[in-house]
């Protein structure tokens, strides 16, 4: 009799216990449930902040950030990791700051070399005019500190 009741709770218990399937409300297909297993947020008075999540399908984040940049912009660093559809382990870190979002990561592309050395006469046109440039700037500037005709001196 008590193996009876014994059973009959650990059934019950059983049936109680979440389910990790559930049916979407605007459909009838069915979709696995993904457990957090970590979400530790700390957010300080003077701006900063932590955040790690974990989840059960093996999806990891984490960042931090503090108001250090100009205009108290938010200076964030962190990184990431998940497995792609075709199994490959990502794993990203990455910077945001003034000069934005900077990632690094093995399975980011790379741009490929430049397919050839530059001529040097397209260095020396380069050249040439940025010297332009440079006399251009020079000339435009002592026309706005030297008087215009309209303020000479009496004669």
């Amino acid at each position: 009799m008590n193996f009876v009741v014994i059973f009959a709770c650990v059934a019950a218990l059983a049936n109680a216990a979440p389910q990790y399937k559930y049916i979407t409300p605007d459909s009838s297909e069915e979709v696995d449930f993904v457990p957090i297993l970590k979400d530790d947020r700390v957010h300080e008075e003077d701006g900063t902040y932590n955040f790690d999540f974990e989840a059960g399908n093996g999806i990891r984040f984490s960042q931090s950030g503090s108001p250090d940049g100009d205009e108290d912009a938010v200076i964030k660093s962190g990184e990431y990791s998940y497995t792609a559809p075709d199994g490959t382990h990502v794993h990203v870190r990455f910077v945001a700051d003034e000069n934005g979002f900077q990632p690094q990561s093995d399975v980011l592309p790379v741009a490929p070399a430049f397919p050839h050395p530059i001529p040097q006469f397209v260095l020396d046109q380069i050249a040439f005019a940025a010297e332009e440039d440079a006399a251009r700037a020079r000339q435009e500037s002592e026309e706005v500190s030297s008087p215009s005709g309209f303020y000479r001196y009496p004669q």
